[in-house]
């Protein structure tokens, strides 16, 4: 059994304005930068309570949302109502678990510091993903470990920007480029987030 990290705060999660503007601004860079289409089916990979899906939602057909927290995906499923397109919540820690499907695109938002192998998991995405499938993940700027002041299951203090494209390209990733995306701002300091995408 996986700790639920997030067990306390899902039911507040979408009340923090600074983090709604974060996704707000994530969710921006990722539409200037990838071109989605009405057919696409895209995995949100640590989709936690689905702020980033329910803004892409209206250009796509269907999302499948992957969250290990049973807490966060349970404020999901309170919403399906909301989100403007095909919803499926799945449950699981997509590091140790493989899907049958195969995806249009892979988004995410903040989750790849919550990943210990990040290599190995740019693989799992790009073997999920369709031929001309596209890649879109959001992550902290390498930082000094004073984003996260409680233990969430954090394994990097953000990222530097030249490793993660490496990574991806490495997994066989091409397109791949690192944007500016958004900037966190939290009492103990500013803390900036890029924007990774690509194409298989």
């Amino acid at each position: 059994m996986h700790k639920d990290y997030f067990e306390h705060i899902a039911g507040v999660y979408d009340g923090d304005a600074k983090r709604i503007s974060n996704i707000d601004r994530i969710a921006r860079a990722i539409t200037e930068n990838v071109e989605f289409d009405p057919e696409m089916h895209l995995m949100d990979f640590g989709a936690g309570t689905g702020l980033l899906l329910e803004r892409i939602a209206p250009l796509v057909r269907k999302i499948t949302a992957v969250d290990i927290s049973k807490s966060m995906t349970a404020q999901l499923e309170s919403k399906r109502e909301l989100i403007e397109c095909e919803l499926e919540i799945l449950q699981i820690d997509l590091v140790s678990s493989e899907l049958s499907e195969k995806f249009d695109g892979v988004i995410s938002s903040m989750t790849m510091h919550h990943v210990e192998n990040i290599e190995a998991m740019f693989i799992k995405f790009y073997t999920q993903l369709r031929e001309g499938g596209i890649l879109a993940i959001a992550d902290l700027d390498k930082e000094d470990g004073s984003f996260h002041r409680k233990d969430t299951g954090v394994y990097h203090q953000g990222f530097e920007r030249e490793e993660m494209a490496q990574a991806a390209m490495q997994a066989g990733f091409r397109d791949v480029k690192v944007v500016d995306a958004s900037v966190v701002e939290k009492e103990q300091g500013a803390y900036p987030v890029f924007l990774l995408a690509g194409r298989k």
